[in-house]
């Protein structure tokens, strides 16, 4: 699921999840629900591509063009981008990888190697050009998402377009990658989130600032270039390289705020862009955290009030699940639960977090329902599973890097910096629109207290030039709030906006209504009106 909360308290340990949500306002991202079923993001391919079976590029135009301005008059000149050369992944995919300045400003210095993956059109002769992806993150990679381009989108983008995604610079198998520390089961016991003496409240304060120096020095060198604007002119690099003068977009949740920047920086290349669950561009850290710490208390709130009415429900409680709910936590905060003797026993925190993991999506559900009713009975495994799904922890007991990229990231992006008192004053806040999940004598978020000033924050959004721009907003969706969505709309220049009712993190894939209206727009350029609904 490619989706995370943007919150963090004590920054790494991100059990915060109850408290804040940092950076410009943009969330976390999940993965589409799609019409078929969506793709693992742990999932690896069977094989390599081979390196040295390297295909002709597609002649798809002069991809040695390099003429295109930004629209803003101070982004530096654009540099020379190689044509892709693309290596057969299999029958319908390839893959390769694309060299961008670690710094625009300096383009013949350090470069980040984008992996990128391509799914071909199925349908050749119909084929209109190429769809990039964004799943959102930040900080997740969107190369699956072309790997698996046949379980997320539906046929006739298929038949239409090389659907193309990349990891972001920072991020998945693109190189160098964000990463700060290899072991986050020492962050679960490191930190009380509600601390009763000093010296816990010192020590989260430290934690807090130990990974961000653990970041600093462990990517030295790129570790302040790894901002959405970069991102945004990774993407006009790309369309250089994919040799073609207009390009389409679908971002996801932060994708869709990557993809209001790009439009926003490259006007003249858009051709059609989508963006599904966005959070408000406008909004400042603090505004936008209580934005989505909203939007989960409400998730949860109808979770548990339709528990509560379903005598079936596995958290039923004789009617009374809300209560059920806030007495299991307290007794996991006051006596934590031992699941594997060397993994940390789940109390409160592990429990937070894996049940905004599964506010993300309806279809979750049912596994919040059975891990916290097992909870109740002592066996906390459910639970300890959702929270390790939330860090992205392996089979193997390993844990990639997302979450690292995902901070490393947001905090590029703005240039708030609260400090400790700061974050700590505004608890009462985030209490009173979220009381079920951020518990009583919670300490504040130092999500990016400890971060240096970023060099490039992002640029304020407009879309001003790039025509329509469709905004998908979901009614009951946790992470980026429909109310959040509605502002981006409102935000761009000519954003359109389309109504899905249903209860999980992005509407694409929901009903028929919203994907036909997504091929309409993407194949045949058939902007929807603003307001238009998918019930």
């Amino acid at each position: 699921m490619t989706g995370r909360t943007r919150a963090a308290v004590a920054a790494i340990t991100l059990t915060s999840l109850a408290l804040s949500a940092c950076s410009s306002g943009s969330d976390d991202d999940a993965a589409p629900e799609s019409t078929e079923a969506s793709p693992t993001t742990d999932a690896e391919p069977a094989d390599e591509p081979a390196t040295d079976d390297v295909d002709e590029p597609a002649d798809d135009g002069d991809a040695d063009e390099q003429t295109d301005e930004p629209a803003s008059g101070d982004e530096p000149d654009t540099f020379e981008v190689a044509p892709i050369e693309w290596s057969e992944f299999d029958d319908d995919v390839d893959v390769a990888t694309v060299s961008v300045p670690v710094d625009y400003e300096n383009p013949g210095g350090d470069q980040f190697e984008l992996f990128v993956a391509r799914h071909r059109a199925l349908d050749q002769d119909e084929r209109i050009g190429s769809l990039l992806i964004n799943p959102g993150g930040p900080g997740f990679g969107g190369s699956d998402y072309a790997l698996f381009a046949t379980q997320v989108f539906d046929r006739d983008l298929l038949d239409h377009f090389d659907i193309v995604g990349w990891d972001p610079r920072g991020t998945g198998e693109s190189e160098p990658a964000i990463d700060c520390i290899d072991d986050f089961d020492p962050y679960f016991t490191a930190v009380d989130l509600t601390p009763e003496t000093e010296e816990d409240r010192t020590n989260a304060v430290g934690v807090a600032a130990n990974f961000v120096e653990a970041c600093e020095t462990n990517n030295a060198g790129y570790f302040e270039y790894v901002g959405t604007n970069n991102s945004a002119r990774d993407i006009d690099a790309l369309r250089q390289a994919l040799g073609e003068d207009e390009i389409s977009y679908f971002g996801f949740s932060y994708g869709s705020e990557l993809g209001a920047t790009w439009a926003t920086l490259f006007p003249d290349t858009v051709r059609a862009a989508v963006l599904d669950g966005a959070a408000d561009p406008n909004a400042d850290a603090l505004e936008g955290s209580l934005q989505q710490m909203a939007g989960f208390q409400a998730s949860l709130e109808t979770f548990l009030s339709r528990c509560s009415a379903d005598s079936s429900c596995e958290f039923h409680n004789d009617g009374d699940a809300e209560t059920a709910f806030v007495d299991l936590l307290a007794s996991l905060d006051a006596e934590p639960s031992d699941v594997e003797p060397d993994r940390p026993p789940v109390n409160r925190d592990v429990a937070l977090v894996a049940t905004i993991q599964a506010m993300y999506s309806e279809s979750f559900w049912p596994a919040l329902e059975r891990a916290l009713a097992d909870a109740a009975n002592g066996d906390a495994a459910g639970l300890l599973a959702l929270n390790d799904a939330y860090y992205q922890r392996q089979s193997d007991g390993t844990y990639g890097n997302e979450l690292e990229a995902f901070q490393v990231i947001s905090c590029a992006d703005t240039a708030d910096r609260e400090t400790v008192e700061e974050a700590d004053a505004e608890v009462a806040q985030f209490r009173e629109v979220a009381p079920l999940l951020v518990p009583e004598g919670s300490i504040g978020s130092y999500f990016c207290t400890f971060f240096d000033t970023p060099l490039d924050p992002r640029v304020d959004i407009t879309g001003a030039g790039a025509g329509p721009i469709v905004v998908i907003g979901t009614t009951g969706d946790p992470a980026t709030p429909f109310e959040s969505t509605v502002r981006m709309a409102e935000t761009l220049e000519d954003g359109r906006l389309v109504i899905v009712e249903a209860d999980q993190h992005t509407g694409y894939g929901v009903n028929r209504c919203v994907i036909d209206v997504v091929n309409d727009y993407l194949v045949d350029l058939n902007a929807p009106e603003s307001g238009t609904e998918c019930r």
